[in-house]
């Protein structure tokens, strides 16, 4: 039986349940997440980081397609440019962000990724999402 007192808190009672990792570390993730989406086009997540990511990832096309230099400075802020580097064209994410995403969906109004579920993963049977930009 657990015990009783206070929950998420130390003592008697005990912590019953703490969080995985802090939002800081989420806001990491989203970010890695989303750069990586820029270089490659797609990437296979979880469901549900994938619907965070989409978020995420539809903000800065909306920047790109701005491509001011506001615009740029509020990109940079949130997407990686050290470490994510398209191999073919030598260009960071920042940098294929705004010359290759920016103008490819300029007359588009929103809807530049899409989410497609994918079989569960083997190991902790966690559902599975591919996130890509639309075509």
């Amino acid at each position: 039986m657990g015990t009783i007192g206070r929950k998420n808190v130390h003592g008697k009672g005990g912590v019953r349940f703490k969080a995985g990792f802090t939002s800081d570390k989420e806001k990491n993730m989203l970010r890695n997440v989303v750069s990586q989406l820029i270089i490659s086009g797609q990437v296979e997540v979880t469901f549900t980081v994938a619907k965070r990511a989409q978020q995420k990832a539809e903000r800065m096309v909306t920047y790109a397609k701005k491509g001011d230099l506001a615009a740029r400075r509020q990109a940079a802020r949130f997407v990686r440019e050290v470490g994510f580097e398209d191999p073919k064209t030598k260009k960071n994410a920042l940098q294929k962000l705004f010359d290759v995403y920016g103008p490819k969906y300029k007359d588009r109004n929103g809807g530049y990724t899409r989410v497609l579920k994918l079989e569960n993963r083997r190991g902790d049977n966690a559902p599975m999402a591919l996130l890509a930009f639309v075509d």
